[in-house]
């Protein structure tokens, strides 16, 4: 696939952000504050931009199909108008009424208005005279037709006469674009504020897998090696010569891609190993921003988020529905905020830091009592990793035990646990942020873990006093931490051996109670006597029941699902309605029809479902944005209930998660970026590391002249290779206008 190098407009799909929709406000030139700023970075856009009032006539969506051609040996030109998708919605109905005006030298042409769709069909041809010379533009303008107000702009296509006459022919769907010819003068200019964007662009080519394996296979041999002393392992020069900014991402990519290789655990070992190699002290172990601890912190997030939301969400939704006011720091104290304790008297200092203590201390009671019990449901891959870290650092520091239990908190409270408390909601464990009274209760919660994590609560009271009654609390919740990870490095798993380890049991990925609408059809679903039922996905089945622990009434096969998409809004007189499309025992195409809460549970549950059913070989390529209603679908008015849909699907526009199934080409893929980039600092770096190595090894090298280790060699043959496949693929065909398929 080669993705489009430029950015995305408003509501379409960025084809390099995991598929992820994204939306934005476009600020033209002439708009922007004269001090703004852009910084052209190596990745994307960082800087300020004004904001100003949205003008309707910018704010569009949608494609539109069309067949433009030269008739009479280009005495003629004529446009057919066939069809729209994905049209701004501009009425209450919750739709539009559309027409085109297609202009061109002067004149205008009209097709009819579609009632009530924002996916209608035209199939109109207009035909107008080429002058001599021709004129060089044709505009095609789609409209809201409205009955008392003015119509309102839906998009517009302009082609260009000159570029048709060298076709002759062009016929495919054009993205609308705005119209900015029109001058606005009233618009507030600098009056709204500005806005800090940072804008990442990933513009990358996917190779097939074959061409991804030398490389591949490389890093697996030198996971495989080991350290071997004397030399310069390829990882220790990955993690030198790569910079702070890019460290995270290049963390995951190792991570999924040894994942997918069944090397994770081998892969962290061996990082544990090169880092404990370095000289450093047991009270500063694993605190910089390494390579081996970005790699942990993004292990744990790929593996363990369904284990984080076990032992955290109940005490996290316990603290966003009390909302109790909890404060420890005398000088943060508002007496305001907690009300009255009895009849006439106000709550002095003392009693609301008391009722505080208790709060908190109950929270932490309650959330460490959990992760005491968690250990027998901890992943095993995770299990298997912090036994290796806990054997590792009890190796390198026989003589301080403690460091070992340190060594593990450092990533699962450190890293782990607290950010997760600190901001429940970039963890997928609340939908929303917490307000300012949630959030403070929040943070200390975090802090105390930190606390308990350090297994030395003393040395935290040092810094912050005030956070002394909460000693006796932190102490026992040490103790508990120390026998928590004393059974959690413990026995080695025994049922499923080292398959088991990268290779979980079935799990929820969503559930929740769902709305079903009723429609024509058959299926269980639908003939289900209940409207609220309680879905349940995991990676085999979309199943159902009447309440949550209650018996199974039905389910549909993830390998039966054809599409998950949303719902025109004036099919159910809401915009949180998902359709499921899938094929029934019988082999019949059927349709269900899901109402969610709110739109943010509407995105979770498409982009859950279009995950596990992403590798399913039928899935449809268009579906119905409507409904089937008497004798005609709603959005385009086909007649044929199993016709051909109208709308494109969008399989692969889902939310950004650290649970996405592993796709290894596109890992190896953004490695190679990475790599391809360094071959020059890699070379100066192991020179240099040679040189350092000390006389008590002989002589390493002699600087530039030495020569490389076999591994930087075929390191460098691996990322010439694909160099040469990118090379060879065959250049962009170039289109009248940008194409969107």
């Amino acid at each position: 696939m080669r993705p489009s190098s430029g950015l995305p407009r408003c509501g379409k799909r960025c084809p390099r952000s995991g598929g992820k929709s994204m939306r934005c406000s476009s600020i033209p030139p002439s708009t922007a504050s004269p001090s703004t700023s852009w910084m052209r970075m190596h990745s994307g856009y960082s800087g300020w931009v004004s904001l100003s009032e949205v003008d309707p006539n910018e704010e569009v969506q949608g494609e539109i199909h069309l067949r433009v051609e030269l008739l009479e040996g280009g005495q003629r030109l004529r446009c057919t108008v066939l069809e729209a998708r994905d049209l701004a919605k501009k009425d209450r109905n919750g739709a539009s009424d559309p027409f085109v005006r297609v202009s061109y030298n002067g004149k205008t042409q009209e097709s009819t208005v579609v009632k009530k769709s924002c996916y209608p069909r035209w199939n109109e041809a207009f035909e107008f005279e080429l002058p001599d010379p021709p004129a060089e533009k044709l505009c095609v303008e789609v409209w809201d037709w409205d009955l008392v107000s003015k119509n309102d702009f839906l998009g517009k296509v302009v082609v260009s006469v000159q570029g048709l006459q060298a076709a002759e022919h062009q016929e495919g769907w054009f993205r609308l674009q705005p119209d900015t010819a029109k001058h606005r003068e009233n618009r507030r200019q600098g009056s709204l504020g500005s806005l800090q964007l940072q804008v990442r662009l990933r513009d990358e080519t996917v190779l097939p897998s074959r061409c991804y394996q030398p490389l591949v296979q490389l890093l697996c041999q030198e996971v495989k090696a080991r350290h071997q002393a004397g030399g310069v392992h390829l990882v220790t020069l990955l993690d030198e010569t790569t910079t702070a900014e890019c460290r995270q991402d290049v963390a995951v990519n190792l991570v999924k891609l040894f994942l997918g290789q069944g090397l994770v655990k081998e892969f962290l070992d061996l990082l544990f190993e090169l880092e404990l190699a370095k000289p450093c002290e047991p009270n500063t172990l694993f605190r910089s921003n390494s390579l081996a601890t970005k790699s942990m912190e993004s292990f744990l997030k790929v593996t363990g988020m369904q284990y984080l939301h076990a032992v955290l969400g109940p005490t996290i939704s316990r603290v966003f529905e009390e909302k109790k006011y909890v404060e420890l720091d005398p000088r943060k104290v508002e007496i305001k905020d907690v009300g009255c304790s009895g009849l006439h008297r106000v709550q002095t200092e003392s009693e609301v830091m008391e009722q505080g203590r208790q709060l908190l201390q109950s929270y932490l009671g309650e959330l460490l009592d959990a992760i005491s019990k968690s250990a027998p449901t901890c992943p095993p891959v995770i299990r298997a990793a912090f036994r290796q870290l806990f054997q590792r650092v009890g190796e390198r520091f026989p003589q301080h035990q403690h460091t070992q239990f340190v060594a593990v908190t450092s990533f699962l409270c450190l890293r782990f646990f607290s950010p997760a408390i600190m901001t429940p909601k970039l963890f997928h464990l609340r939908e929303t942020h917490a307000d300012a009274r949630t959030s403070r209760t929040l943070l200390l919660l975090a802090k105390a873990v930190q606390m308990v994590g350090n297994m030395e609560p003393a040395a935290g009271r040092a810094k912050e006093e005030w956070l002394a009654p909460l000693q006796p609390a932190l102490q026992h919740g040490a103790s508990q931490m120390r026998a928590f990870i004393t059974r959690l490095v413990g026995t080695e798993e025994e049922e499923g051996g080292e398959r088991w380890l990268c290779a979980p049991r079935t799990a929820v990925v969503k559930e929740g109670l769902l709305f079903v609408h009723k429609t024509r059809g058959k299926g269980p679903l639908l003939a289900s006597a209940s409207k609220k039922l309680h879905f349940c996905l995991t990676s085999e089945a979309l199943s159902f029941s009447k309440s949550p622990g209650a018996e199974r009434c039905g389910s549909i096969a993830l390998a039966n699902i054809r599409a998950a998409e949303k719902v025109e809004e004036k099919s159910f007189g809401s915009c949180h309605v998902m359709q499921v499309v899938y094929v029934d025992e019988a082999g019949q195409q059927e349709t269900v029809y899901l109402q969610c809460k709110c739109v943010n549970e509407l995105n979770q549950w498409l982009s859950a479902l279009r995950k596990v059913c992403g590798n399913n070989p039928q899935l449809l390529h268009a579906y119905h944005p409507g409904v089937f209603r008497g004798d005609k679908w709603s959005c385009c008015h086909q007649k044929d209930r199993m016709g051909p849909g109208c709308g494109q699907t969008r399989h692969s526009i889902t939310l950004q998660d650290w649970s996405d199934p592993l796709q290894p080409d596109v890992e190896a893929q953004r490695l190679f970026q990475h790599l391809h980039g360094l071959q020059q600092p890699l070379r100066e770096k192991y020179w240099e590391l040679m040189e350092a190595g000390g006389p008590q090894n002989g002589p390493r090298g002699c600087g530039e002249g030495s020569p490389l280790p076999l591994a930087l060699r075929r390191l460098f043959e691996a990322l010439q290779d694909l160099e040469r496949c990118h090379h060879q693929l065959p250049p962009a065909t170039p289109a009248l206008l940008e194409l969107q398929t």
